[in-house]
Formats: structure tokens, C-alpha cells, sequence
């Protein structure tokens, strides 16, 4: 890890003008994707530790902390000559897990603030605010995920996402869990629930606990409520370890406006645009990156950069990308600020978006990044060179929308809404999209997945069933808010923990064991992800019974063989002797039922298989007759002549 020095550049080594005068360019220049090796703090190998912070406004920048008792006089910062508008210095009497913070006096108006740093490693628990001393030494065990997970995070490969907040996941006895208690108690809940990656809400340091980390003041720190950075680089290792990737939520669209913070830096609207108009959020009471300056895209895609360099880390999936889209969102007229063609794109954080996906691209091709994007955007998951915005992936927050909507009908009124389970298959290609039933649709009123559901509590969880089944077997990767695997009934809340409790009853047991058992198929069934994002992979076999609230499709793996078929019934009648057309001649095992009595249904089924005929029906040489649970699910599997004869034999 590089050392800083306090002498002038024109008295450094020639290796060391070389590096400083490149980091300096690419720092101005917006692209510098790695501001960790050279702004913030780093323990020096032979004693004391090296500081250094972009403050190009101040007059003066000191170093204040425990070891010289927070004076602002003692250890003084040095600008650097070379434009960048960085202090620095080394301090011989600063040790690990001190804390500090830096003193800056402006050269506007004698304004003076002591703030945290804004590249710190650690930062003290809240709400104290300064900055710890902190190592980032640690010794990774886990070659064996690293060296293959470009397969696993692969367009191509299942994914099946758990999204998780630390805070209110588990506790004990009302307290927080550590990063290394969480470890090993995800991991099993993981393995036993088989998903394939967690998604963490954000981790990165924040002051307010009920931001749930979306108002971040630490983008390279995770957050000391649970413990250290090391203890954070465990739990990801044992993770990965178990062969569970680890994903992060991250937010560059905003921050909190505590004095401590980004806010008006060195006296400047430095990090934030001047003008409330651009500079400041509506909806959230934050403030809003300047993504037109330079040495914040820098900034931002060395934080982005940061988590899957240190932490491991397999993904970033980006908070609120709408939001720097627009230069109106959340504002009326009169209240934003057109770009240069009179236009409400905001050209420059487009610009960042880009950069960003590029760097992480380019240093961890084998990662991937994920965007919320709630509008029709186009080309979010298209390469940055065919005018796209270089995401790997998007959510699909509109197929969220339409299919939440139309569960909370009545039966009996879903043959009115039939288009709305439909609808995304208008587009489901045009993006490569995650399916997210996400944190977002069990908060602020909206109540929990199961209460959303009509009809008596069995109706409920069958709906519930019903639903997950057809999410699963639809084309794009899945994510699920912890707590919906199980029907938690309460909505979520960030304080206090999941109602584990309610696992030990019967509707609720039954549909975990389903998830599980959904994951178990989804991850062992090529067709249900390999061509997620291709119309090849794809076929409606009957999208238009209406009146029978009946949706069935196949699914296609990259070979062809042994696809999928896929029958929701979304009314509460049982259908007998239903009749759809296949492609393939002979049996198709049941291999999904949401209604099956382990999972808490009525028993309806197919006995586990059936055999198709040589009758002609919705445009397919053959055909099966099947029995359609009550509000249901069901996944068949064709199997091949050869492999049905070698299993027989």
C-alpha cells in the first residue's frame, strides 16, 4: 500500500513523480478508479500513519485526534503542488484505531468544520462521528470462489437472490449480531434455503440507523454497528466459502447533510451542486452528487471499485439510478435546471454511469452490476459502446408493480386484469432484468407479500405459492426481501428482527420448504436460466385464458433439449382434463406444485408426471391433460426418451 509524503513533488524519486504526476491526471480527469491508494489513511510500515484529503478551497488542513488531543495546531497538512488540490502529511504518533478527523479552515468567509474523512476505512460507532486508523490487512480464504465465479455471476447462470439488512435480520436477545456471528448463521440459512447470492442493503457507514444505510456519510467503510472491517472481510469469505455470492447495495445518487459529512466540504459546495435546483434532493432531504466535476466521478467509481477490491465482493447493485437520470425527478416545474440542450437528462451523471461500469468491467470482469431503474431508460444493460448505460443487469420494477397488482385482486375479478401478468413479456428481453420483490413493496403501509394476498389465511399462503412459482419460472433472475420466503405477516420494520417464530407454523413452514424446494429446481434446471435474456428461451403457450385466469409458457435451455413448462391457475377452482399443446412427445415430470400437501396445499396434481398425446392443440403436435390445482403453480420437466429409458432400466 503506497506511502504519502509531505515534501514537494519536484523533491520526490522519479518512480514517485511518475505516480504521483498520473494519479494527479486521472484524478482531474474524472476516470481515477482506485483514490484509496491515495487519499485517506494508511498505517504506515514503519511507524505512524500518512493522511491525505482533497480540499482544494481551504487555506489550511490539519489533522486533529486522539493522539494529539485534537489540537488544530499540531500536525498541519501540506498542499500539494501539483493543482489537485490535495493536503497531506504523515504523523509519527498516530496508531491504530485512533480516531480523527480533519480541521478545515476555508478561504471563504473564516469558515472552519471538522470533518470525517471522506475515504476513511473505519469510522467510530454511532452516533459518535470521527474517523478510525485502520489496517485493511487481511488473509482471504477463498481462492477456490474467486477463481470461478465468473460462471456464477454469469448472464447465463442461475441466480436467485436473498436480499438482506443486517440490522434486523436476526438478533439476540434484542441486540445486534456481528458480521461474524451473521456469517455462519447466513451461510446455513443460505445453503438451507438454497439461494445463490445475498444482497446487502447498504453497509456503508451512515449516522442515522433508520436510513437503513441509504443516507451514507462512509463510502469505504462498513458500518462499525456490527464490528470491524475485518470482521465485514469475514463474513464475505465465509460467504463465499459456502459458494454464496455476495452482492451490496450501493448510493451515489445522495447524501445526508450531517456537518460531519460530504456537505459543504472545505467551505464549498464542493461534492454537491451550489444551486438547490441541482444540488439538492426533494424526496430524501440529501444532497446531490456534482457528477459534471471531475474529481467526484473519481471519487464515486473509487468507492464503487473499493468493496469488490477489499471486500470481495461479487456486485454492486446501484440505489436510485433514476434519480440522477433525471434533472426533474421529484420536482415541478420552475424547480430543476435544464441540461445544455434544454433537455431533463442530466448529461453528466450519464456520463459517471458509464465510466463507473466501464472501470468495474474493466478490473472485475467477473462481477456484476446491477441498477434500480424504475422508468423505461433505454439500454441500461447494453454495453456503454452501443450507447448503453453499461449495467450487467436492471430490475424489472414494472413486472414488481403489474404482478403485485394484479395478486391483490380478488379471484374472481383477475380475468379482468389478465394483462397484467402478461405485459412484461412485451419487453422482458429488451433489458437484461432482475424480478425483485424487494424491501420497498413491505414498507410505508404497503404491508407484508402474505397480507397483500386475498382471501382466508390458506388462500393467502396458496396465492403466495402461486406467485412465487410463476416469478420463478419466468424469464430474469430472481430477488427476494428476507422474510417473504416464510409470509412474515408483520411489514417490515428496521428495528427488532424477522418473526422467526412463525416458521414453526404450518402455512408458514410450508411455503419455506416451497422456496427452498423452488431454488433446489430452479438451480438444477438449465432451462429455467440460461437464456434469461433471450426470446430463444421463451414461448407462450396460453396467454390469453382470460376467463380461466390460466397462464402457461416453456422455458428453453441453450441446447434445447428438456425444456420447461410452466401452468399457473390463479383462481381458487381446481381445473380437471386441461388441455395444452407441448412441442415433444412423451412424459413430462411434475417437478414443481405449489399445492402439494409438504408445502401446505390441498393435494391437487398430476401424480407426478404425465404423458403427453399426439393431439394437435394451441399450434403443438402434442398434448397434455392436466389436473390445475387451486391457485397454483406447476413446473414440468420434459424428460428424453433415452434418459426416461436408462432411468427404467
Amino acid at each position: 500500500m503506497r506511502s504519502l509524503h509531505t515534501q514537494p513533488v519536484d523533491s520526490q524519486p522519479s518512480g514517485t513523480q511518475s505516480r504521483q504526476a498520473q494519479d494527479a491526471y486521472l484524478f482531474r480527469e474524472g476516470t481515477h478508479a482506485r483514490l484509496y491508494d491515495l487519499l485517506g489513511c494508511h498505517v504506515n510500515p514503519q511507524g505512524g500513519a500518512s493522511f491525505a484529503v482533497w480540499a482544494p478551497n481551504a487555506e489550511s488542513v490539519s489533522v486533529i485526534g486522539d493522539w494529539n488531543y485534537w489540537s488544530g495546531d499540531a500536525d498541519p497538512l501540506q498542499l500539494r503542488d501539483d493543482g489537485t488540490g490535495i493536503w497531506q502529511g504523515s504523523v509519527a504518533d498516530a496508531q491504530p484505531g485512533q480516531t480523527y478527523k480533519y480541521r478545515i479552515r476555508s478561504r471563504f468567509n473564516g469558515y472552519v468544520v471538522d470533518k470525517a474523512d471522506p475515504v476513511a476505512f473505519y469510522a467510530e460507532h454511532a452516533p459518535a462521528t470521527a474517523s478510525r486508523i485502520w489496517s485493511m490487512d487481511y488473509e482471504w480464504n477463498d481462492d477456490a470462489w474467486m477463481t470461478s465465479r465468473g460462471a456464477r455471476n454469469a448472464l447465463d447462470a442461475p441466480m436467485s437472490t436473498y436480499e438482506l439488512h443486517l440490522g434486523s435480520w436476526r438478533r439476540h436477545d434484542g441486540e445486534f449480531l456481528g458480521y461474524r456471528e451473521i456469517a455462519h448463521q447466513l451461510a446455513e440459512y443460505m445453503l438451507k434455503m438454497g439461494f445463490t447470492h445475498v444482497e446487502l442493503m447498504p453497509v456503508t457507514e451512515h449516522p442515522f440507523y433508520g436510513s437503513w444505510g441509504y443516507q451514507t456519510t462512509g463510502y469505504f467503510a462498513p458500518t462499525s454497528r456490527f464490528g470491524t472491517p475485518q470482521d465485514f472481510m469475514y463474513m464475505v469469505d465465509h460467504l463465499h466459502q459456502k459458494n454464496i455470492g455476495v452482492l451490496l447495495d450501493w448510493v451515489p445518487s445522495h447524501f445526508p447533510t450531517d456537518e460531519h459529512g460530504l456537505q459543504y466540504f472545505d467551505g464549498t459546495h464542493l461534492f454537491e451542486h451550489a444551486d438547490p435546483r441541482q444540488g439538492f434532493h426533494p424526496e430524501w432531504s440529501s444532497s446531490i452528487f456534482n457528477y459534471g466535476r471531475n474529481e467526484v466521478r473519481s471519487f464515486l467509481t473509487s468507492s464503487g471499485l473499493f468493496w469488490l477490491d477489499k471486500y470481495h465482493l461479487d456486485g454492486l447493485r446501484v440505489d436510485a439510478v433514476a434519480s440522477m437520470l433525471y434533472l426533474d425527478y421529484a420536482r415541478k416545474d420552475g424547480e430543476w435546471i435544464p441540461n445544455k440542450f434544454g433537455g431533463r437528462e442530466n448529461l453528466e451523471a450519464i456520463e459517471f454511469l458509464q465510466t463507473l461500469n466501464r472501470a468495474v468491467y474493466r478490473e472485475f470482469p467477473d462481477t456484476v452490476t446491477i441498477a434500480e431503474e424504475s422508468t423505461a431508460w433505454p439500454n441500461v444493460s447494453r454495453p456503454t459502446d452501443m450507447d448503453g448505460l453499461g449495467f450487467g443487469m436492471k430490475w424489472n420494477m414494472g413486472w414488481m408493480h403489474d404482478d403485485l397488482a394484479y395478486m391483490k385482486e380478488d379471484p374472481v375479478y383477475r380475468k379482468y386484469h389478465h394483462g397484467q401478468m402478461t405485459f412484461s413479456l412485451v419487453y422482458a428481453f429488451n433489458e437484461n432484468f432482475v424480478l425483485p420483490l424487494s424491501h420497498d413493496e413491505v414498507v410505508y403501509g404497503k404491508g407484508s407479500l402474505i397480507n397483500k394476498m386475498p382471501g382466508d389465511p390458506w388462500q393467502q399462503f396458496a396465492n403466495l405459492r402461486a406467485l412465487f412459482g410463476f416469478m420463478w419460472g419466468h424469464p430474469g433472475k430472481k430477488l427476494l426481501f428476507m422474510g417473504g420466503e416464510f409470509g412474515q405477516r408483520r411489514e417490515w420494520t428496521h428495528d427488532g428482527e424477522l418473526e422467526w417464530w412463525s416458521t414453526s407454523l404450518e402455512g408458514h413452514s410450508g411455503l419455506q420448504h416451497f422456496v427452498a424446494e423452488l431454488n433446489r429446481v430452479y438451480r438444477g434446471t438449465p432451462a429455467l436460466y440460461q437464456l434469461d435474456f433471450s426470446a430463444n428461451g421463451f414461448e407462450w403457450i396460453a396467454a390469453d385464458d382470460a376467463d380461466a385466469s390460466v397462464f402457461a409458457f416453456l422455458r428453453k435451455a441453450h441446447d434445447g433439449t428438456a425444456p420447461v413448462l410452466v401452468v399457473s391457475n390463479m383462481t381458487p377452482l381446481p381445473r380437471t382434463n386441461y388441455l395444452l399443446g407441448v412441442p415433444l412427445g412423451g412424459e413430462w415430470r411434475e417437478v414443481i406444485n405449489s399445492d402439494a400437501g409438504e408445502f401446505g396445499g390441498a393435494g391437487w396434481g398430476n401424480l407426478g408426471r404425465v404423458e403427453s398425446s399426439p393431439v394437435r392443440s394451441h399450434g403443438r403436435p402434442h398434448s397434455v391433460c392436466l389436473t390445475l390445482p387451486p391457485l397454483s403453480t406447476l413446473i414440468f420437466q420434459y424428460v428424453p426418451h433415452a434418459k426416461k429409458a436408462s432411468t427404467a432400466h
